[in-house]
């Protein structure tokens, strides 16, 4: 499985791979209690409040890790399509998107995108000089591996 960048313009960074199985069953992720399980950032923790399945406007909380702080984000729906997208805004401004397109009926296309273009100029400078996008690709690489690998291997 090979992941590959994504070009979606300035201030978003975008991956996607190629997933051994139904765009149902990878919409899966639409439940914020398996996120942990997902993330290859390593700054998901499993401790999640909120609806099972996410759906437009819900609302969501979950227990992170970075640079050995702990500490916990509320993220609201702000995209929705049943199967297809799940969308979320973090308190900071930024998004989260997942995007599948089923490519056959037994694999699906997922892209996973950070988005900051829609936080303000100098925040974004702010991320970019802490080297933020460059991290999230990282962690959306092997996020995206890791959903890859754990599909061929069932």
């Amino acid at each position: 499985m090979t992941v590959e960048q994504v070009e979606q313009g300035p201030r978003r960074v975008a991956r996607t791979v190629a997933v051994p199985a139904s765009a149902d069953d990878v919409f899966a992720l639409a439940d914020p209690h398996r996120h942990g399980e997902l993330d290859g950032s390593g700054t998901v923790c499993d401790t999640v409040s909120g609806p099972r399945r996410l759906s437009q406007g819900a609302r969501f909380s979950v227990a992170m890790k970075q640079f050995g702080v702990r500490y916990r984000i509320t993220s609201t729906v702000t995209r929705f399509e049943d199967g297809r997208l799940v969308e979320w805004s973090s308190p900071a401004g930024h998004r989260w998107r997942w995007e599948l397109t089923p490519l056959t009926p037994t694999s699906t296309r997922v892209t996973e995108t950070f988005d900051y273009s829609t936080v303000p100029a100098v925040q974004g400078k702010v991320f970019e000089l802490l080297g933020v996008p460059r991290k999230n690709a990282a962690g959306i690489e092997a996020t995206l591996r890791q959903l890859a690998s754990r599909y061929a291997r069932a």
